[in-house]
């Protein structure tokens, strides 16, 4: 008997993860159907032309211009609205791939997990932002991994029991100023031209600075209920290994391929099983160098700081994540300059100190956090613009 393909819900279809998931379905239509779509309607033209390639019941959009939209799409339901996506992702369906920037997925999140969908979670934010809530609300095997780093783990874990991992280990590209030790003077395109990565702005300069890296060490706490004391990340500038499992007799089982989103995409949106043929393989036939160093915390400092904030708990995370998010825009903006960006962040988190360690009881509280977080970052950005300008 032949199964039907798995129905799934796309959020922030028009960004790099959701475009590259609407190909991996375009390749497999006997696997993969889609349900729903939902963006934020800053590339309307791309959602269109997705919805009349792949059909689906319901296009949701957070902002646009309703009778272009209904004129374009005919027979298919549009919703334009703030919460659009959190109203698209309540669609029951198999799976619903999050890929939405930023710890506006939250919510969404939610709504997936209480409508019974299996979540494949590309926005960490959810997790770093709402860590406590979205697990007491995640069934067992409802959240699958798509970040290339979780997946790894997540496929390493397979050769033994939770009980018996030691340690696991994210890998880091290092980004693009890994062997820069001047780091005063970096301009935006600099930090946007990734080594080995083509992402989306904001993940981009995330892995700059290693912010990324941080956030990944909160996320995998989250997703496998590892302690952060287990959890390390090291430097791999060839980017094929993408994360390591140590188990407790010694032995190390790691993940290679060639650093390609589509191959963690594609298998977590057919979790546990795989697609044939995702990506190419790697070629044996050629010479292999594969390089691993230790994180320099006196020159990237975000990794320490994200792990400190994860183990203080509560709004921490949260707080550490919106004051990023604000400060990366003023940097892609050139409101601010590179090494701002982490000093930003810590600042914020010591000016609000004690406000964050409460326990988050629902979502009010995580926007309580943010909203304080994100006041107090904007404030620290004009001064930091004002010295900027004055230096000129």
């Amino acid at each position: 008997m032949v199964a039907s393909p798995r129905s799934v819900v796309i959020l922030g279809s028009t960004g790099s993860i959701g475009r590259q998931a609407l190909d991996v379905i375009g390749r497999n239509p006997e696997l993969f159907s889609v349900a729903a779509l939902a963006a934020g309607g800053a590339n309307v033209s791309l959602l269109i032309e997705q919805a009349r390639r792949f059909k689906p019941s319901v296009v949701g959009v957070a902002a646009g211009d309703r009778e272009q939209l209904a004129a374009a799409l005919p027979g298919i339901e549009v919703i334009i609205a703030p919460n659009a996506a959190e109203e698209i992702a309540a669609i029951p369906a198999d799976v619903t791939l999050n890929a939405i920037t930023g710890s506006i997925g939250l919510l969404p999140t939610i709504a997936a997990l209480n409508v019974g969908n299996a979540l494949a979670l590309a926005n960490k934010e959810s997790l770093v932002a709402g860590g406590p809530l979205v697990t007491a609300r995640a069934k067992p095997g409802q959240l699958i991994a798509v970040d290339s780093e979780h997946s790894a783990l997540a496929q390493a874990m397979r050769s033994g029991a939770t009980k018996e991992i030691a340690r696991m280990i994210l890998t880091a590209s290092g980004g693009p100023f890994r062997l820069r030790s001047d780091l005063g003077d970096i301009t935006v395109a600099q930090a946007l031209n990734h080594p080995t990565w083509n992402m989306g702005p904001v993940v981009t300069v995330n892995s700059a600075t290693l912010v990324n890296k941080g956030l990944e060490i909160i996320e995998a706490h989250f997703l496998f209920g590892i302690p952060y004391a287990a959890i390390e990340a090291v430097i791999h500038p060839q980017s094929i290994v993408h994360s390591m499992v140590e188990f407790v007799d010694g032995s190390l089982i790691a993940q290679a391929s060639p650093p390609d989103m589509t191959l963690p995409i594609s298998l977590a949106l057919n979790w546990p099983n795989r697609v044939s043929a995702a990506i190419p393989p790697l070629d044996w036939s050629m010479r292999h160098i594969w390089e691993f160093e230790p994180i320099d915390s006196q020159r990237f400092p975000a990794v320490d700081l994200a792990r400190r904030c994860g183990e203080v708990g509560g709004g921490a995370p949260a707080a550490f994540n919106a004051a990023n998010e604000e400060a990366v825009e003023a940097f892609i903006r050139e409101r601010i300059t590179f090494t701002d960006i982490v000093e930003i962040v810590d600042e914020v988190l010591i000016q609000i100190g004690g406000d964050v360690s409460a326990e988050l009881r629902d979502v009010d509280d995580v926007s309580a956090v943010e909203e304080n977080a994100r006041a107090v970052a904007n404030e620290l950005i004009r001064g930091r613009e004002l010295r900027k300008r004055g230096s000129a």
